[in-house]
């Protein structure tokens, strides 16, 4: 008997021995940082003045709306305690917060936090660029017309934990802009710093699963730290993600391969040359880029000339030859994936077919008419572009097949940061410009929409009453009816050349098969909250 509780005893030494072993091994794995990459510097940490791709991958890791996305990237509730059912004929949302949800300075996240970002966004002194993704909220166009204070906007808390958005029509895609777009503020922060707020980490409050230090608002390293306060903190596994800003793919391959960094985007060449690498992962995103042309600008206000362009431009030879990375030539307006035919579940983009054929002939024969149109035999035209690799590459494709076989043609190329190439657009500082959409919700009109009239990001400025009638019309329709819509101003959009798309591109990423729980979808990036060490 003494044997035997020897025995027990050994046993259960070696078994605390093991645990704490495990625990030991567990700690030092969620201390272990994990190291990624940003192809380009963010613009701002401010969910209300957030415009750009890189800006919103810093917010969508640091913040958290009602809803956010799982695993699967499938929509779960976040702040909110559950999805919930609009009523009033789907124009009245009242959510319950999570009592447990926390700001990064232990402060709860309340209903009153969701409505001043609102209020904020939608204020025409904040200036916020994206602000009409609020205007279905009841009496969002007097705000926004300085005929009504902001207070007046369809959204009201409840009490501390009760949040109650009114709408004026339904809006399809609501739930995506709940999850991906609607976050609050920290009030406290937010009144502590004023327009100043999202300018540098320091001022700066997540309520997300991780918080933001380390980034000056202009400095190409950053960190995300995790958030003690998260009401999930306890599924987080990774304590810090490391962010560096890394432009030249060359240097990140290296970084990679040094075991420096563990996940990162690449492209072109690299992808063709390793497309059997087992750390290479290619998906196509929920992004479309876009030839676009300055129609407040004689030279480039003509349909003559877009139609030439559009005609000598082979989107085929741009992602097989130019790319190489597994991007989709454009066919119209809209990209794969991004809707269904409700009665056939069929693609959009696919059942519409090439909308963009290429042909020499129609081009020089549209460049002709340009010219007789200006009255010029020679013209030179400049093509702004981000200051990436790929842009850079397709602008010189564009610029040698149009001066190729536009006869008095020269085209000049710009390309800038990222930065700076958003604030020309917003500025309207440019003649040809290669641009680009991602869309957070899986809907053609978020596409469609870029090129009616009065749209903030409306580039191009130019306007059309027929497309934008076929646009409210679609818009208020439903089923079936709204699909049809949609198509039919995606035909005669392509018909005109508002724009011209040219691509939908892939991402490639390499990651470290040492990582696991990074999953991509054509709507969002990774959520390193799931990231895990092997």
């Amino acid at each position: 008997m003494k044997h035997k509780l020897i025995s027990f005893g050994a046993i259960l030494i070696a078994g605390i021995s093991l645990a704490a072993c495990g625990n030991k091994q567990a700690a030092s794995k969620s201390n272990k940082p994990l190291n990624v990459t940003l192809p380009d510097e963010p613009l701002t940490a401010d969910p209300n003045k957030s415009t750009d791709t890189n800006s919103a991958q810093l917010i969508f890791q640091t913040y958290e709306g009602l809803y956010t996305y799982n695993k699967a990237n499938k929509l779960t509730p976040g702040v909110a305690t559950k999805i919930v059912k609009p009523t009033n004929n789907g124009t009245t949302y009242t959510f319950n917060l999570k009592k447990n949800a926390k700001w990064a300075n232990g402060q709860t996240v309340t209903a009153q936090d969701f409505v001043n970002s609102f209020r904020r966004t939608v204020d025409p002194k904040t200036k916020a660029q994206y602000a009409s993704l609020y205007d279905a909220f009841k009496n969002y166009a007097a705000i926004q017309a300085g005929k009504m204070s902001a207070d007046k906007l369809g959204a009201k808390a409840i009490g501390k934990h009760k949040l109650q958005i009114q709408l004026t029509k339904r809006v399809p895609w609501f739930n995506d802009l709940v999850a991906s777009k609607f976050y609050p503020l920290n009030t406290a922060t937010v009144k502590k710093y004023g327009q100043e707020y999202g300018t540098n980490a320091s001022k700066t409050m997540a309520n997300g699963p991780y918080k933001l230090t380390g980034w000056t608002g202009s400095n190409s390293s950053w960190h995300y730290v995790k958030n003690p306060h998260y009401w999930d903190a306890k599924n987080v596994k990774i304590n810090r993600i490391n962010v560096t800003v890394t432009k030249d793919q060359n240097t990140a391959i290296n970084l990679f391969q040094s075991g420096k960094i563990q996940e990162t985007n690449v492209s072109g060449q690299y992808v063709k040359a390793n497309a059997k690498n087992p750390n290479l992962h290619k998906h196509l995103t929920g992004r479309m880029n876009y030839l676009y042309f300055n129609n407040k600008y004689k030279p480039t206000n003509s349909e003559n000339l877009r139609q030439a362009f559009s005609y000598i431009i082979d989107n085929q030879t741009i992602t097989d030859d130019v790319l190489q990375d597994g991007s989709a030539p454009a066919k119209s307006m809209i990209p794969i994936g991004d809707q269904k035919d409700p009665a056939t579940g069929k693609d959009m983009a696919t059942s519409i077919g090439n909308l963009l054929p290429t042909d020499k002939a129609k081009a020089k024969a549209y460049w002709n008419k340009y010219l007789k149109e200006t009255g010029k035999k020679s013209i030179t035209l400049n093509l702004l572009t981000d200051d990436l690799d790929e842009d850079k590459h397709v602008g010189q494709y564009i610029q040698a097949a149009a001066e190729k076989n536009f006869k008095g043609l020269k085209i000049t190329l710009t390309s800038l940061p990222h930065a700076q190439h958003v604030d020309r657009d917003f500025n309207g500082k440019f003649q040809l410009n290669l641009t680009g959409w991602s869309t957070n919700w899986l809907d053609a009109y978020d596409f469609l929409d870029l090129l009616q009239t009065g749209n903030s990001v409306n580039f191009t400025n130019w306007s059309n009453k027929t497309y934008d009638n076929m646009l409210n019309e679609a818009n208020a329709a439903t089923g079936q009816a709204r699909y049809d819509k949609l198509a039919a101003a995606d035909k005669y959009l392509m018909s005109v050349k508002g724009a011209i798309p040219l691509y939908q591109p892939a991402e490639n990423k390499l990651i470290s098969s040492k990582v696991g729980g990074l999953t991509y979808s054509i709507l969002n990036e990774a959520q390193y909250k799931y990231a895990y060490w092997k």
